[in-house]
């Protein structure tokens, strides 16, 4: 019955029978799709307020203190007991995040030094700043996902390009790429991220451009290696011989047959991305200072081991990431192994 079902059905269904893989997938899947929805889960500003008859939504829009019977036309602080007391007059109701804290919100109405333990009103404790760790760890995670997918995707681009002209073409089109490789790869990625980090205000941006740079070898080996064997099969001479350009055979014919080492190799090159971040983040060089960062959360463990919560969270968050990344990994690289096929 297997037989008579598509290449990729059969995958799929390979991919199931992998418990591992497969529920780690949609444990990831559901754990991401839960970050991008972080401001609704946690934040200091409500999701609705009603007041005096009208409806305000703060989550969208600022509005003064004075709209809410402050005194000051500066933005609101929701977490002001007076602003709390306002919204609970009869008539008036706001209704908040399950999580009273922004990434960046500081408690200053927090009876204990910073940083603070768990407990019933930050869940996972505070950083050494007063910020809530939960809502930190919320939203560095969301960035580190977003991150490694960007980075993975500008490599998965370039090592195709890069794969797929060598080994199409082959000969000296090929010997000069891979001593270009051999050069480029040999440059010592973390002193130029020093160089530049000195030289340019640190950003998401300038940082996915410098990793996109070294991303795309060690994936482009790989498909050279797939065009390499797949250029020599008789539907490429087929091709050939009936006139069809070069991009058409590479992108319509050898493509499609090569994709099994860049499928298999997506989990793992995220991981390897999100850890890039992580450390670079970790010693200083990474994301800017106001971005939550997973690499910021373990240094601040570092330097505060008495408040063993901040690295315990970050280290947990991290690890179970890395940890689904590699059970998806593992599913797809049984699923795309075509000696696992059975009958």
């Amino acid at each position: 019955m297997r037989g008579r079902l598509s290449p990729n059905r059969q995958r799929w269904l390979r991919f199931k029978e992998n418990r591992l893989g497969y529920f780690s997938l949609l444990i990831f899947s559901a754990l991401f799709l839960t970050s991008l929805f972080a401001e609704a889960l946690s934040n200091d500003r409500p999701l609705i307020v009603h007041y005096q008859g009208s409806y305000y939504f703060p989550l969208f829009h600022d509005y003064p203190e004075t709209a809410f019977g402050g005194d000051f036309p500066t933005p609101t602080d929701y977490l002001d007991p007076y602003i709390r007391d306002r919204f609970s007059k009869p008539g008036n109701w706001a209704i908040y995040a399950p999580n009273v804290y922004s990434y960046d919100t500081i408690n200053y109405f927090a009876t204990l030094p910073n940083p603070a333990p768990p407990s019933a009103e930050n869940w996972l404790g505070t950083d050494d700043r007063g910020r809530d760790v939960l809502a930190r760890a919320l939203y560095g995670f969301r960035v580190s996902v977003l991150f490694g997918m960007a980075l993975t995707a500008i490599g998965v681009f370039l090592g195709i390009l890069a794969g797929a002209v060598q080994g199409y073409f082959g000969g000296r089109i090929d010997l000069y790429f891979q001593r270009l490789s051999e050069i480029w790869g040999s440059l010592p990625e973390l002193y130029l991220l020093l160089i530049f980090a000195s030289i340019f205000r640190p950003s998401i941006g300038l940082l996915l451009l410098l990793l996109s740079l070294f991303g795309w070898l060690s994936l482009a080996d790989y498909v050279r290696a797939e065009f390499l064997r797949n250029r020599q099969l008789d539907y490429v001479r087929s091709a050939r011989a009936l006139g069809l350009p070069s991009a058409m055979i590479m992108w319509r014919h050898i493509l499609p047959n090569s994709l099994t080492p860049v499928i298999t190799f997506l989990p793992f090159r995220m991981s390897v991305s999100i850890t890039a971040l992580t450390s670079l983040d970790f010693l200083g060089l990474g994301v800017p200072p106001s971005t939550p960062s997973l690499g910021e959360l373990l240094a601040q463990g570092k330097d505060n081991l008495d408040a063993w919560w901040i690295g315990v969270t970050a280290f947990t968050v991290l690890f179970v990431t890395l940890l689904l990344l590699v059970f998806i990994g593992e599913g797809l690289r049984d699923a795309y192994d075509t000696r696992r096929v059975r009958n």
